[in-house]
């Protein structure tokens, strides 16, 4: 299938899921719309399947494992809830989000330059439950068990995204515009090193391929995908407590991309799909 083909497939589906929610009976279209629970569903399904592509950025492409994407997840969520309630626009905190998980997945991509497998599982493991006990713990900071309330959800550029259509629109802007910079990382020689990484690191190393950078980058381009899902994710549900950041949540984000495909471009849409829209 030519790119021209594949884009203009995506296009369509595109403009169907655009419509979903939308009620077309004014315009002679016997279609309802979808009402705010399913709306609302179908949003997080579009922010769960922003944290399950950077997920496959690390495991799928790049041959890495993780098992800390919920934490970076609950980074972002947490860091937009407290920067929105203290009367920051919503793009610092999505920008801010974006950032500090960016930073922090540079770090967690250190221990992938000595252990491999199943060892760097339980680096990323160990990351993921310290990040809970911090969510769980320091409640002047996170609220604790007892979550934060009352985020609301942005206005931008006097677009207000109360409503969940409006929000679901956003979000799926939101995802239009990350898929676009994952359809052009794997095409670019960023793409085709992680590949090199993937299927054999020590030819890659022999052949040029800087091992140390692209597994850092992996790492840090893959959980800032997670902080990009948290910061949507936030304003969603407008209140958030620990518990959707423990560590089966980030079991889940590895099993999302197992049951898409891994390494595949569609893989986390159809892992996300199955975790959360089919239940």
């Amino acid at each position: 299938m030519s790119t021209r083909t594949t884009l203009l497939i995506g296009l369509g589906l595109l403009v169907l899921l655009a419509l979903l929610p939308v009620d077309l009976s004014s315009i002679g279209v016997p279609y309802p719309g979808l009402r705010r629970y399913g709306t609302y569903i179908l949003t997080l399904w579009l922010v769960t399947a922003i944290a399950a592509m950077g997920v496959n950025l690390i495991v799928g492409y790049a041959g890495q494992e993780t098992l800390a994407q919920a934490a970076f997840v609950g980074i972002g969520a947490y860091l937009t809830a407290i920067v929105t309630k203290a009367g920051m626009p919503f793009g610092v905190a999505f920008a801010a989000s974006a950032l500090l998980t960016f930073i922090i997945g540079i770090v967690l991509g250190f221990p992938a330059l000595r252990v491999q497998k199943h060892y760097l599982a339980f680096v990323t493991l160990a990351f993921s439950v310290l990040c809970w006990l911090v969510f769980r713990n320091e409640q002047w900071l996170t609220g604790g068990i007892y979550g934060l309330s009352g985020i609301r959800r942005p206005t931008i550029l006097g677009w207000n995204t109360m409503p969940e259509r409006d929000y679901f629109h956003f979000c799926l802007a939101m995802l239009v515009l990350v898929t676009a910079f994952v359809w052009w990382i794997v095409r670019s020689p960023w793409g085709r090193a992680f590949n090199a990484l993937r299927e054999n690191p020590l030819r890659a190393e022999s052949l040029g391929v800087d091992v140390r950078l692209y597994t850092l980058l992996a790492f840090a381009l893959g959980s800032a995908y997670g902080g990009l899902a948290g910061s949507l994710y936030a304003p969603l549900v407008e209140f958030i407590d620990p518990s959707p950041f423990a560590l089966g949540p980030s079991l889940i984000f590895m099993l999302m991309v197992v049951i898409g495909g891994i390494g595949t471009f569609l893989g986390p849409f159809l892992g996300a799909g199955v975790a959360v829209l089919l239940p």
